[in-house]
């Protein structure tokens, strides 16, 4: 993002010397994004949210609206940009703690320090650094979801600073982040703790776009202290003008703080950390460039992921397989359709819970304007 910004200086400033006309302030942009399923639960008595029924109800079959977002962005003078972002979608649940997405002020000195002030997402780990609707597979990874609600990544309220460095030949993108940790649009801070992050991805080759991010965070929740860390690879590989793949792998670990204070007083153990989360998943994406009138690319995907939210005390972990196919009828993601599968695995399947093997079959479609 600082580089983008970047750039747009860049270009600004050489229009000035070529019109002679200040630029004026505020400049805005106004962006979106629509999301839409048509989802079919082909497992037994699990309904489309992957709810066990024993009694056999539960609904099988939903068509549902996940994001309606509206984004706005307010560029106040040269340096300084305040951003808002809201998901629509989020009324047909309660909208206290949902809604509001992003809501920022960004200060930017260059493109080796940038200050982030309000509610954003902390960068900690791949997924943090693009939206929803350039994502290569149906949605956010499970461990993405699951590091979210014990704060470490999702939308947050708190600090951060960005910036991109030179390590000799190697460019360094880093990121520092203070945060609340109890999630967004919440009135304060539950409790007195902050949690603290560090991302630093280094560029190892550009013609491969091949990239090493190595996370780190460390906190306290209600007086425990609390980790998380992780490690990420990302590259794309061009085989010809046509034909790329894009590949991720993730693994992340944690203090499951939340878990933990769920049980009982009387019945933790001292130790915080014997309550611990852990995660890794895969994502290649095979893309064909086709560049008709009406297709501009053809996609294939296959997430596999494994995590387990208690592999110390109580071990149920979770594989997941999610192949998609997608096509992409306007360029960058504008307009897409994808068809795919999400098959859910457990260790130990818990009636009448979500803990149970499901089979998901999932129509797509966004666009983005």
């Amino acid at each position: 993002m600082t580089f983008i910004v970047s750039m747009a200086q860049n270009a600004d400033s050489l229009q000035i010397k070529k019109t002679e006309n200040p630029i004026k302030y505020p400049q805005l942009q106004v962006k979106g994004l629509f999301q839409g399923r048509y989802l079919i639960s082909t497992a037994k008595d699990v309904d489309v949210n992957g709810l066990h029924h024993s009694d056999h109800t539960g609904t099988d079959n939903s068509f549902m609206i996940k994001y309606m977002r509206v984004q706005m962005k307010a560029q106040i003078s040269k340096h300084t940009e305040v951003a808002v972002l809201a998901n629509l979608a989020d009324f047909k649940n309660d909208p206290k703690s949902r809604v509001l997405e992003n809501a920022y002020l960004k200060y930017t000195f260059s493109p080796k320090l940038a200050i982030t002030a309000g509610q954003f997402r902390p960068w900690f780990g791949i997924e943090e650094t693009y939206p929803i609707d350039i994502i290569k597979s149906l949605d956010w990874s499970n461990q993405y979801n699951e590091f979210g609600k014990l704060g470490w990544t999702s939308f947050q309220i708190g600090l951060s600073a960005t910036g991109r460095v030179q390590l000799g030949k190697i460019p360094l993108d880093y990121a520092f982040s203070a945060v609340n940790g109890n999630g967004k649009n919440q009135i304060n801070d539950n409790d007195n703790g902050k949690q603290y992050s560090t991302r630093l991805v280094f560029g190892l080759d550009k013609k491969h776009s091949v990239n090493l991010g190595l996370n780190g965070g460390t906190g306290e929740y209600f007086s425990k202290k609390i980790y998380a860390v992780g490690v990420d690879v990302s590259s794309n590989i061009h085989f010809n003008p046509k034909w790329s793949l894009d590949m991720q792998i993730e693994g992340k670990q944690a203090t499951n703080h939340l878990l933990y204070f769920a049980v009982a007083p009387e019945l933790r153990p001292e130790d915080i950390n014997q309550y611990q989360i852990r995660g890794v998943y895969f994502l290649p994406n095979l893309r064909y460039e086709i560049h008709h009138k009406n297709l501009s690319a053809l996609e294939f995907s296959c997430r596999y992921e494994y995590l387990d939210t208690n592999f110390k005390v109580n071990s149920n972990p979770r594989q997941t397989i999610t192949p998609m196919f997608g096509l992409e009828f306007l360029k960058d993601y504008g307009a897409r359709l994808q068809l795919g599968m999400q098959f859910d695995r457990y260790k130990n399947q818990i009636e009448n819970s979500t803990q149970y093997n499901n089979n998901l079959l999932i129509v797509q479609v966004q666009s983005r304007f």
